[in-house]
């Protein structure tokens, strides 16, 4: 067999939302990836994947240090754990010699990314961070228009994230994201993507500034409705059928309706009605979003100014109706581009000169995989192809890149706690 024709083997470090979907790329192409591998502490997640990929017994852990014991028996691993436990395994990982996908963020502190990006360097392995959005079809669109100069020199970016209600309320007062100490800040999990997509649009500048301001609005006990209940299964029925954030709303019914996906089946892992409605009696999707020890930022704004004068300005909003259709406006010396993915793909462009505008179409290809608009599996076509023929000069986001963001996002979390303008050193660091 030709090195073209290989097929990458894989272990995933990791079997939950995540783990599960970037492995299911070698269900959908077998001759391309295999996963041979899996470590979970999760039984119930452990043996499902187990299941899938047809796994041998010897080739399953509670944990991923018992892997490190074996000798390397695959190309590269999925390292799909929770934000807080990305930098001991990728670490060891690189340093035994396995090639990386990093569900991002990369860590959740700047000295952990720079370890990783260290280890990953000193060991000579791929390194891909899972910022999806550089792989979907408008975001290219977009940097293709910028490199043809139709608007001229980029002078201000305005990008929002509409994080959606139920989104935020499952995923970051509720769920695995919902308390700094015990994760990361909402800026670092949830828009990690959007300032790396900031950076690649502004074309190699370096950010030189960067403030940011930000407050955790409503999810608190001082906006909990009067006679309300700790869990939303006990709480009155005229209050809780009058509460947007009801868990009972956002899951229960979706189980009656039949649908049992994301986000229902992070809540249980059998998404009946019986596994979710005993999940909201006693597990943290059940806990009134008014009563509970949730502390990251519900809407924050960061701005940031990059050599040669050019500004950006990234927004990210809890309460909307929209749940993650980012919305880009992009200023030129020549002209100004918008583009809003809730409503089309349709990128419009307006010419200074002529004064027209113009609409662009990114192509769009249909996938199997459809997370993040098909992004999730362009990022699988792309690793797999990458570890096959060992092309580490060509990685869309390579270490010092996907550093380079990161270290931005913990400056600009930096500005915020600290109600200062945060300047950046050409390196990336900061005081």
């Amino acid at each position: 067999m030709s090195d073209k024709k290989k097929i990458v083997t894989a272990i995933s470090v990791g079997a939950g939302s995540r783990g599960q979907t970037y492995s299911s790329y070698a269900i959908h192409f077998p001759q391309e990836l295999q996963i041979v591998g899996v470590a979970c502490p999760n039984e119930f997640k452990r043996r499902k994947l187990q299941k899938q990929h047809k796994i041998p017994d010897e080739h399953t852990f509670n944990d991923w240090s018992d892997v490190l014991k074996r000798d390397k028996f695959a190309d590269c691993v999925i390292i799909a754990t929770p934000d807080d436990l990305h930098k001991e395994p990728a670490v060891a990982f690189a340093k035994m010699g396995y090639n990386i996908l990093l569900e991002k963020p990369m860590a959740i502190t700047a000295e952990d990314c720079k370890e990783i990006v260290k280890a990953v360097k000193d060991n000579d392995v791929i390194l891909v961070v899972c910022h999806v959005l550089r792989y979907i079809h408008w975001a290219k669109k977009i940097k293709e228009i910028i490199d043809s100069g139709a608007i001229g020199d980029v002078v201000n970016i305005q990008h929002t994230e509409p994080v959606g209600y139920w989104h935020f309320a499952h995923s970051f007062v509720r769920g695995n994201w919902h308390n700094e100490a015990q994760s990361s800040n909402s800026l670092l999990a949830k828009c990690c993507h959007d300032v790396d997509l900031i950076n690649y649009w502004m074309g190699g500048r370096k950010c030189e500034k960067i403030s940011s301001f930000g407050h955790l609005s409503h999810f608190n006990s001082k906006d909990k409705p009067p006679g309300a209940a700790k869990r939303c299964v006990d709480c009155p029925g005229a209050i809780e059928s009058n509460c947007p954030y009801s868990a009972k709303r956002f899951y229960l019914d979706h189980v009656k309706m039949g649908n049992t996906g994301w986000p229902v089946n992070v809540v249980a892992d059998v998404p009946d009605i019986e596994s979710v409605t005993e999940a909201l009696r006693t597990g943290p999707y059940g806990i009134c979003v008014y009563q509970n020890d949730n502390d990251v930022m519900s809407n924050q704004i960061v701005n940031f100014q990059y050599e040669g004068g050019a500004t950006a300005s990234l927004t990210m909003m809890a309460f909307t109706k929209r749940v993650c259709d980012r919305k880009t406006t992009i200023y030129g010396t020549r002209g100004e581009l918008n583009f809003d993915d809730g409503k089309s793909d349709v990128i419009e462009v307006c010419d200074f000169v002529t004064e027209q505008t113009s609409q662009h179409r990114p192509q769009i290809v249909a996938t199997v995989m459809k997370g993040h608009g098909g992004a999730d599996f362009f990022l699988m076509q792309y690793f797999v192809n990458a570890v096959r023929e060992n092309k580490k000069e060509d990685l869309v986001t390579g270490p010092d890149e996907t550093l380079a963001s990161h270290l931005l996002v913990f400056a600009a979390e930096t500005a915020r706690k600290e109600n200062r303008v945060v300047s950046i050193e050409p390196d990336g660091s900061y005081a």
